[in-house]
């Protein structure tokens, strides 16, 4: 079929230059639905990771006061201390059986990567890891997730502050396996949760990042230049986040300036998210400037003011901000997105500020010439099935071991433990399957959206599912159907 064009059209010259990069760009935004922002007029945000981009240089902090904590206030044998924090350990989205002490990648269908499990510091072997689960890979939906990732023995990492407290988890249990002491596994895993909990409750996070802003805030021109845009367009914005109002105050003055509350229509802080979303009994209180809460009755929600607690609930009723005119930034997927997009219809737009180094991976020459010589290995892998004859078999056997070296290489390009945070080698992890349900788009910041304008128009590309794009001959249709093995099933008869 030949598409015949209007007399009229022509192609805008530089509509692809003669100089177009065929790699990924790391600053662009990527979407999982069709969304238009010209039809967005209120802009909603979660303050980490969000409107706040954390330096990685916060992570050792945080696993040195909960080890700290942990040998101190709960009594760990002293050379837990021994142990130091190990950017490249673990990656986000990764699951950990309770029970089983096991830190683990899960792929979109409940299946653990071979290879990325890991009992304390040390992998775990294939063999074991499927005897451990009843002789198969597969992980039974009701035991690893609910709605929130949290099943009855096996929880999912989903934010990012949960990098220190995996790196600990598994500093821990190394140190108790390494000596030969015995230790329940439920109280190891809630002793150092409650300690990474008691660095955030404490404000020991919170102080660090005061004292030295500069060290610890990235991007906070970006942030101001992205607020200030969307203002000076007419859009309305709000934030909605669990921090308290005296850190995001000093963390707005640093990146916005002394008045940055006059850009947002509504600041509710402390919110307790994800309950905040599906709780309906806690009412606003407003706060004044020394942080004191106000008694009276919260009939509108005021610009300027601030506001603590609260409930999804109230807000919708508060502000009649409703539905796909909605757009929420934030970087948790459960806490943050899911209710939003299932419960109420809001847009959504993760921030996933690892997908920025991701995308420098997949654009070296390296990952490019293994992945697609990973495809050829794999077309050749099934095609060479029909030949079963001794020589045959021996190429199969070849091939198959390059595909899993290939495989390995390819993974450890990403993190030499547990590879990509949105794929094992072949599948979407289940982190990139979330990913895909609860955001309309995602982005490695919120400094992305800079590059488009106001009433940009996002259309996600038509992925080719597996029977709409044939890679190789033996798939693509000759004018007959062929049944090789029809002749087999002649005793039937």
């Amino acid at each position: 079929m030949v598409m015949v064009l209007p007399s009229w059209f022509s192609f805008p010259v530089d509509l692809l230059p003669p100089e177009v990069c065929s790699l990924l760009n790391p600053a662009a935004i990527y979407a999982n639905n069709e969304i238009s922002l010209s039809d967005v007029e209120v802009y909603g945000f979660d303050y980490d990771y969000t409107l706040a981009q954390y330096a990685d240089a916060l992570h050792p902090e945080i696993f040195n006061a909960a080890r700290d904590i942990l040998i101190e206030h709960y009594k760990y044998p002293e050379g837990i201390r021994k142990y130091d924090y190990d950017p490249s350990f673990a990656i986000r989205g990764l699951h950990y059986d309770i029970q089983k002490s096991l830190l683990m990648k899960i792929d979109a269908f409940h299946y653990v990567q071979l290879g990325t499990a890991y009992r304390g510091l040390k992998p775990v072997p294939d063999d074991e890891v499927i005897d451990l689960y009843g002789g198969t890979q597969h992980i039974p939906l009701y035991q690893m997730s609910g709605f929130y990732g949290k099943g009855p023995s096996i929880k999912q990492f989903m934010d990012i502050f949960s990098l220190p407290e995996m790196a600990l988890l598994s500093c821990v249990v190394d140190y108790f396996l390494g000596h030969g002491l015995e230790f329940d596994q439920v109280h190891l895993y809630k002793d150092v949760t409650d300690a990474i909990r008691d660095v955030h409750v404490k404000g020991l996070m919170y102080q660090w990042i005061e004292q030295d802003m500069e060290k610890y805030i990235l991007r906070g021109d970006e942030t101001f230049a992205v607020l200030s845009r969307l203002v000076a367009h007419g859009k309305q914005l709000f934030l909605i986040t669990n921090s308290p109002f005296s850190f995001v105050d000093k963390g707005m003055r640093h990146m916005v300036g002394p008045d940055w509350r006059q850009l947002f229509d509504v600041v509710i802080v402390q919110a307790d998210k994800p309950n905040f979303f599906t709780d309906r009994r806690k009412p606003f209180r407003k706060l004044d400037e020394k942080g004191s809460l106000h008694w009276d009755r919260i009939t509108r929600l005021e610009k300027g003011k601030i506001y603590r607690q609260g409930n999804l609930f109230d807000f919708l009723r508060l502000t009649e901000w409703r539905g796909p005119r909605v757009l929420y930034f934030g970087d948790h997927l459960y806490s943050d997105l899911a209710d939003l997009m299932l419960r109420h219809g809001w847009r959504t737009g993760a921030i996933i500020p690892e997908l920025e180094r991701e995308i420098r991976i997949i654009n070296t020459e390296q990952y490019m010439h293994s992945l697609t010589w990973q495809q050829a290995l794999t077309g050749l892998l099934e095609r060479m099935q029909t030949y079963q004859d001794a020589e045959s078999r021996q190429v199969l056997a070849t091939w198959m071991k390059e595909r899993q070296e290939l495989r390995c290489i390819t993974k450890a390009l990403f993190n030499a433990q547990f590879g990509s945070i949105f794929r094992t080698f072949h599948n979407p992890t289940y982190f990139s399957r979330r990913l895909v349900r609860f955001s309309d788009l995602y982005m490695a910041s919120l400094s992305c959206l800079l590059n488009y304008r106001v009433d940009f128009t996002f259309y996600p590309r038509r992925t080719p599912l597996q029977h709409e794009a044939p890679l190789w001959m033996d798939q693509l249709c000759t004018g007959c159907m062929k049944t090789p093995f029809l002749g087999d099933m002649a005793h039937i008869r």
